[in-house]
């Protein structure tokens, strides 16, 4: 089939749609249901609770700079522990990476004016912010929370009820927004696509939320349930968890890791996405490896549904089931591989360019090897065992969430920000950020490897002396993470308002949210466009048909 044969017919902008010609400011504050107005409401709000579990880290981090509790006290250091972790996963990282770019991103991606359910879209974002309205009540009424993120009964059974039921209530909530999200998401990708755009042409941010959406679909409802069980037993005298009148809390165990380690990678894989569209715009060289990425996010949302066990190594798990978990645990470090050796070959030999988007992507790569590197050694049961339940845990997920998730989140901004806003924003700004966010993190949450390594636990205010030194090198780091986001916060807001204008693709980008203005117009294009290259075409001429990974296209593709 020739070039003209896969071309589509142009389709124009659609008519009578009683949409204004561009949206005011307070449309971003209303039940909107553009795709990209949901977004940039994901976006903002995720931000803004990122400031505030961000402030619950520094009180705790000010609590542990001694070893005696003498700044907060031991219930409010409870209450900050468990509501810092919730608020950062499911406030902070997981509408940002999924429901902030997911949104804004994939109808443009791939062509198509928005989402396949644009009212159900709407009513997924508009759920979060009541979920965090509820958290913060939990406060007022009780203290909040203060089992911790995971919730184990009996402890989460036997502290503070009302703040405790508050906190299951926000988590359906967030949990009911991650479904509603995922069946949007997998719709719109199956059926919206521009007739031209066959599977291996598109994006591979766009394959990542593939096997986010499927991964989220399989894993969230068991959490919901959990929950909702968890709420019985408190308020209502059911005994699912409860060991003394026959309930087994190590099923509430297997429920909520079930979900909560393949949040992992809910979090991580879209930052992967993001990682595959960021370094072959800024190294300037097709991606390599376009199928092996594509398909390891496949491979890692099926394999992450059977490595929950290993957080429950300790929790008289049979030894069959350590061997078993084990081996499945260490095999995710396969796939995750292949896209680091891949994103890796495609640095090599690129003309790179050291913007601030491709800082923070090198960043993450080296923070995600290590973090990786050390979930390898807590994946084996023999030394999961020895180090369960310390600091150094604690360092190996925040390397991962914080150095990765978080890493790619920026990187994120930095590079669609011209497209979001029309604006461009500040790069030396951008350095400063990055350099202060890159020696914070080393500082902050290198050091708790070594806390964890002698035996220092985790989810306490107060520790032995002889632990002092290294933790007030890690409140230090904290400190320097907390200034961080002040450049950042303050480039994004001045930059919105009076950066310099962006152009519709300053990047001189590849894949199709670049072909239309910055930012999009409403229904996104006025002539939908047409697909004659891929995404990641680098080195050829424009002319030219080339596939994903800039390969020439076959003469058929049906």
């Amino acid at each position: 089939m020739a070039q003209a044969d896969i071309s589509i017919k142009p389709t124009e902008l659609q008519g009578g749609h009683g949409h204004p010609d561009k949206w005011k400011w307070y449309d971003y504050f209303t039940f909107n249901v553009d795709h990209k107005v949901i977004g940039i409401q994901y976006l903002v709000t995720s931000f803004l609770f990122y400031l505030v579990g961000g402030f619950m880290a520094v009180l705790m981090r000010t609590e542990l700079a001694t070893p005696n509790s003498d700044f907060l006290s031991p219930e409010l250091y409870n209450a900050f522990l468990t509501n810092h972790g919730t608020i950062m996963i499911f406030l902070w990282i997981v509408p940002a990476a999924i429901g902030g770019f997911g949104n804004f991103l994939i109808p443009l991606m791939i062509g198509a004016r928005d989402m396949a359910f644009p009212k159900l879209n709407a009513i997924a974002f508009w759920l979060n912010p009541p979920a965090g309205a509820v958290l913060a009540a939990s406060f007022f009424l009780g203290g909040g929370a203060q089992s911790g993120w995971t919730s184990y009964p009996p402890l989460s059974e036997i502290t503070a009820n009302l703040p405790q039921t508050l906190w299951c209530v926000a988590l359906i909530m967030v949990g009911t927004s991650s479904i509603l999200g995922s069946v949007n998401f997998l719709v719109t990708i199956w059926k919206m696509r521009v007739p031209s755009m066959a599977w291996d042409q598109m994006p591979l941010f766009c394959w990542a939320m593939v096997a986010t959406s499927v991964l989220a679909l399989f894993a969230t409802p068991v959490l919901a349930a959990a929950m909702v069980l968890l709420l019985f037993d408190i308020n209502f005298g059911t005994s699912f968890f409860k060991p003394d009148a026959g309930g087994n809390v190590v099923v509430y165990q297997h429920l909520f890791w079930f979900y909560s380690h393949p949040a992992v990678y809910l979090m991580i894989l879209p930052i992967f996405g993001i990682m595959s569209e960021v370094i072959p715009v800024h190294a300037r060289k097709p991606i390599f490896g376009y199928k092996a990425i594509a398909y390891s996010s496949l491979t890692i949302c099926l394999v992450g549904l059977f490595v929950w066990v290993h957080h429950m190594f300790t929790s008289g798990t049979a030894p069959w089931m350590r061997i078993f978990f084990t081996i499945s645990t260490l095999i995710v470090a396969v796939p995750t591989g292949i896209k680091i050796f891949s994103w890796v070959a495609t640095l090599w030999g690129g003309k790179i360019r050291y913007t601030t988007a491709m800082l923070f992507a090198v960043g993450l790569l080296s923070m995600f090897v290590f973090g990786g590197l050390s979930g390898v050694t807590l994946g084996a049961a023999p030394f999961d065992i020895h180090v369960h339940d310390t600091y150094y845990v604690v360092g190996h997920f925040h390397y991962v969430l914080y150095g990765g998730s978080v890493f790619g989140i920026y990187s994120g901004i930095y590079h669609w920000f011209p497209k979001i806003t029309g604006r461009m924003l500040n790069e030396p700004l951008g350095k400063v950020h990055f350099v202060l966010t890159f020696i914070g993190t080393i500082l902050t949450f290198t050091p708790m490897h070594n806390l964890g390594m002698q035996g220092m636990p985790r989810r306490v205010a107060m520790y032995d002396p002889q632990f002092a030194h290294l933790n007030q090198l890690v409140t230090v780091g904290a400190y320097i993470l907390a200034v961080s986001v002040i450049p950042f916060y303050f480039n994004v807001i001045w930059s919105w308002m009076k950066g310099k204008e962006a152009g519709p693709n300053p990047w001189n980008a590849m894949t199709m949210e670049w072909t239309t203005d910055s930012p999009p117009i409403i229904e996104n294009w006025e002539v939908l466009p047409v697909l004659t290259h891929g995404p990641y075409a680098y080195g050829m001429e424009r002319s030219d048909e080339v596939g994903p990974a800039g390969e020439p296209l076959p003469a058929s593709r049906s």
